[in-house]
């Protein structure tokens, strides 16, 4: 028998135990091997959480678990990075495995976190960290080992993508959007890591370490939001045949990685493009199999139980057979070579607030030629003489550098009024 305990009940952890205890004979039958779970601690044991659970499971003390010489694993679900990092780091100490869903732990302390559990010869299980169901941690440390991996993009955080489907389908302003997506419990109080990309950014910084087999962390991922993105960008996307996605991407060109999170126009007909409402998706691109895509819900306290659960039992497989340590990560990496932003090259989409008068649109693509920036096409929308009106310029690859050097200038023109939006583009669009 494999002894679990969970530290954290809150959605997750509530999940988890409904799975553990619900599905005990099915896990067996499966592997093998009898998953008991034998305690959950929390700060609040009085909340109802339309469980009931086995006497005696349920305390307030997380060193009850710690401390049990009978508990084979432990779960972390408390989020976080400071006390989430104290109890994991104790419970390896004591020669316990660990599971957890902490992307920010693992993105931010996950290189010290790793070598311990190399030096006590334990195991980290971590697929719930990154895109909920989606088997994606399994499929890329796994299914995909043979093959060097291109390049990797995912719509993994369900809050903005859910908000930018919303923005696309109702021609919604963003901060409307947002007070519905909190109203329906898709985003916090505080929405900020969901909406400025920084979720995104720490499950990026995991799958990049993976892929790449260097230890990447959040401060190497270039992260912008979407909460600047208009209507009026949206529907010019349309037009020009693209939707926009918060998409995360890391790419390994020329032996170096670029890591980047930020709203991205994606052709519409790309199937990544069609992922909607609460939904994630993750498309890896691998040298020997190719383009391949996983889709699935990539939050909630079942789908995320799913996947801490398919930790536990892989591990307690591991223990079981005498090979614990099996599914260690990246406990001596290669050294990283790290794009810097200004490296990297893309497609650009600009939308300039610019005077309608004769000789603008050739000063600004004069600016863009100067800095080796050619333009696919222009949309100019309304006509008021002397006014500022929108102008969409499309470009063909360039270099950040030169794209932040060029807006730099042309925003100081005195034809242009406000701040330039600047989305990014990736994929050739058909036709």
């Amino acid at each position: 028998m494999i002894h679990v305990g969970i530290i954290g009940f809150g959605t997750v952890g509530t999940g988890t135990a409904r799975i553990l205890l619900g599905n005990r004979v099915l896990l067996r039958e499966r592997t093998g091997i009898d998953i008991n779970l034998k305690k959950i601690a929390d700060i609040d044991i009085k909340r109802d959480r339309g469980l009931i659970l086995p006497k005696g499971v349920l305390t307030s003390s997380a060193d009850q678990l710690l401390d049990d010489p009978d508990i084979d694993i432990i779960v972390e679900l408390i989020g976080g990075t400071t006390i989430a990092k104290e109890m994991v780091l104790k419970a390896i100490s004591k020669g316990k495995h660990v599971v957890t869903a902490n992307k920010a732990l693992l993105a931010t302390h996950g290189a010290e976190i790793f070598r311990a559990a190399a030096k006590h010869k334990v195991e980290i299980g971590f697929e719930a960290s990154v895109a909920g169901g989606i088997p994606i941690i399994k499929v890329v440390r796994e299914g995909l080992v043979a093959n060097k991996i291109k390049a990797v993009y995912g719509i993994i955080n369900g809050t903005s993508n859910y908000i930018l489907t919303k923005m696309t389908e109702e021609k919604a302003e963003f901060s409307e959007v947002l007070k519905e997506a909190q109203k329906l419990g898709y985003a916090e109080a505080d929405p900020t890591y969901d909406i400025e990309g920084t979720d995104s950014a720490h499950k990026l910084a995991i799958l990049a370490s993976l892929a790449y087999g260097s230890q990447f962390n959040i401060k190497d991922v270039y992260c912008e939001g979407i909460s600047w993105i208009s209507p009026m960008d949206i529907e010019f996307a349309r037009e020009l045949g693209y939707k926009i996605k918060l998409l995360a991407i890391a790419k390994e060109t020329g032996g170096q990685v670029e890591l980047r999170v930020h709203p991205t126009m994606i052709p519409e007909e790309f199937l990544i493009s069609k992922v909607d409402g609460v939904f994630n998706a993750v498309y890896v691109d691998g040298d020997a199999v190719g383009s391949t895509l996983y889709y699935g819900k990539g939050a909630g306290d079942m789908p995320t139980g799913s996947a801490v659960v398919a930790d536990i039992a892989d591990i307690a497989r591991n223990v079981v057979n005498g090979v614990p340590g099996r599914a260690l990560f990246l406990s001596s990496p290669k050294p990283k070579n790290l794009m810097k932003m200004d490296d990297v090259r893309s497609m650009y989409y600009f939308r300039f607030s610019a005077l309608d008068r004769p000789g603008v649109l050739s000063k600004i693509s004069g600016i863009l030629g100067k800095y080796n920036i050619s333009i696919v096409s222009v949309i100019q929308k309304g006509r008021h003489e002397g006014k500022a009106v929108p102008l969409v310029v499309l470009t063909h690859m360039a270099r950040e550098k030169d794209v932040v050097s060029a807006i730099r200038e042309i925003n100081r023109l005195s034809v242009v009024a406000g701040k330039t939006a600047i989305v990014r583009v990736e994929g050739q669009k058909n036709g």
